[in-house]
């Protein structure tokens, strides 16, 4: 398939990860077809790192360009992701903590088995439903392995369990910079001073500061952050806020130490503090950490001594980073000859590391609407709608957390437990979960719109610990307890690399994109 004829010239405004992705995408998929992409960086904007996290979905970013991890993950300090933990967001015994895992073959067993007990919980029966103590990833986690087995005796090959990816942000987006100019992208250091319009509304050109040169292009891919140069201050597309939904608006990055004496670990950590949450990301070379908190709550400098205090000494000569968040989305991510990609369409903040997955997500839904003809008004209806429910699924299972905390030692805490501006899917998922009623039938109801998977839906709920008081006994046939699932899985786990080793000994070795 091709794009249209009309597609001759794409520029893109801002680099950052958004922008590279964005243009390494386009020219891998059109470049060899005469499509010529230029990338326009300021030199005097800083790009924001929104994360370090991905979810499984890069990976797949990473095959279609033909990218082995042994290429891109030393470059950018990477390592292994098995998924994430959620300390102290309840206070419900037995749930202090839980783990988001990514989901695998070696899970069908007790994975079942967690499915059957957490409907039994809810239906008021003693059965142990924390997911940490049924999936692979969490004891992979828990024991800090990688997600691949080691050799096998007989010689054969085990495929590795699911996983996704952390990374040091700026690192990714100079490594994607580079591919793409050797893709044959064109970059061009500016600073855009003047937008220029057709009498239909389509964008012309771009002027830069300091030139009386016009750059002409067919497609404009807006990736200028926050600001949204092209979408919101050029076209007028309005931003829909999350704040209603999500009360968090601020984050603080600070570095730490790696303990060069442990194992490196292969989760993200997401704590909950006293007005939002902690981040810790591990690199080969470090940890990234970050406090995500609501402004109306606490100041930036209390959040920051909080920050400071949850990490200890290692954070005593570290350098705080304080970052605003724009929560929400525009109304239209494509609109005349537009596309916001990145910040500039829209933010969820990173708890469950969404924000790569959402910019590669509207890409890939972006070049099929093109490939297949839809370039006009409809195919730009129908690729607004998509991206607006993808948006709103994301937020609908961050905003789940917030929802299902059972914290009340701080207002911040109170509120969001109280809030009710949730939407109506959220509300009847959380409906059908709390009488018992048929769970499977309600999360098939909502399909694609809930953009995250059914073992997802029930890990949330019941690692949150959202079950009915007074439980009676369990029946016991068929039932498994948490130590004995523990047992199991630590015995597999057994079967895996630990993760400083295989990075190591495979990562740089290896040639096979995954």
């Amino acid at each position: 398939m091709t794009p249209p004829a009309a597609i001759a010239h794409i520029i893109i405004v801002g680099g950052g990860t958004a922008g590279w992705m964005s243009a390494n995408l386009l020219m891998q998929q059109w470049g060899g077809l005469g499509c010529r992409v230029t990338l326009i960086e300021s030199s005097e904007i800083a790009t924001i790192g929104v994360g370090e996290g991905s979810t499984p979905y890069l990976r797949e970013f990473f095959r279609r360009l033909g990218l082995a991890e042994s290429e891109w993950m030393p470059a950018c300090n990477a390592t292994y992701k098995c998924g994430i933990e959620f300390p102290q967001w309840t206070t419900q015994p037995g749930f202090e903590s839980y783990v988001h895992p990514f989901f695998n073959q070696d899970d069908l067993s007790l994975g079942t088995r967690f499915f059957t007990q957490a409907c039994l919980r809810r239906r008021g029966s003693a059965a142990d439903a924390n997911p940490q103590d049924f999936f692979i990833a969490a004891e992979l986690a828990r024991q800090r392995k990688a997600p691949f087995y080691l050799p096998r005796a007989d010689g054969r090959t085990s495929p590795p369990t699911d996983y996704a990816y952390h990374f040091d942000a700026g690192l990714l987006g100079q490594f994607l910079k580079s591919h793409a100019l050797k893709l044959g992208v064109t970059h061009r250091i500016g600073t855009v001073a003047e937008v220029l319009r057709q009498e239909n509304g389509d964008i012309s050109g771009l002027r830069l500061n300091g030139s009386d040169e016009v750059l002409t292009g067919s497609l404009f891919i807006d990736c200028s952050g926050f600001q949204g140069l092209l979408i919101n201050q050029a076209l007028g597309v309005p931003f829909e806020s999350f704040a209603d939904n999500l009360f968090n608006d601020r984050a603080i990055a600070m570095p730490t130490a790696l303990d060069e004496s442990q194992d490196i670990p292969s989760q993200t950590r997401s704590t909950a503090l006293s007005h939002g949450w902690a981040w810790q990301i591990p690199l080969t070379n470090r940890f990234g950490n970050g406090y995500v908190y609501a402004s109306a709550f606490v100041s930036a400098e209390e959040a920051e001594q909080e920050l400071r205090e949850h990490l200890g000494p290692a954070a005593h000569d570290s350098e705080a980073r304080h970052l605003k968040m724009r929560v929400g989305q525009v109304s239209e991510h494509w609109r005349h000859n537009c596309l916001a990609i990145g910040l500039s369409q829209g933010f969820i903040e990173p708890l469950e590391a969404t924000a790569l997955m959402l910019i590669q997500f509207s890409l890939d839904h972006f070049i099929a609407a093109l490939e297949h003809a839809h370039f006009g008004r409809a195919g730009q209806a129908g690729f607004n709608a998509r991206i607006r429910q993808m948006f709103e699924g994301v937020r609908d299972y961050v905003v789940g957390h917030y929802q299902l905390n059972s914290r009340d030692d701080t207002e911040y805490w109170r509120a969001n437990l109280a809030n009710r501006n949730i939407s109506a899917r959220l509300g009847s998922i959380l409906e059908v979960w709390d009488c018992g009623a048929d769970f499977e039938a309600e999360l098939t109801r909502h399909g694609e719109a809930l953009m995250y998977i059914r073992p997802s839906w029930y890990c949330l709920l019941a690692g949150m610990g959202r079950f009915p008081g007074g439980l009676q006994p369990a029946p016991p046939s068929g039932l498994i307890s948490s130590a004995q699932a523990r047992s199991a899985l630590a015995a597999k786990a057994g079967e895996f690399w630990g993760h400083r080793a295989y990075l190591q000994q495979h990562a740089a070795a290896d040639t096979q994109p995954r």
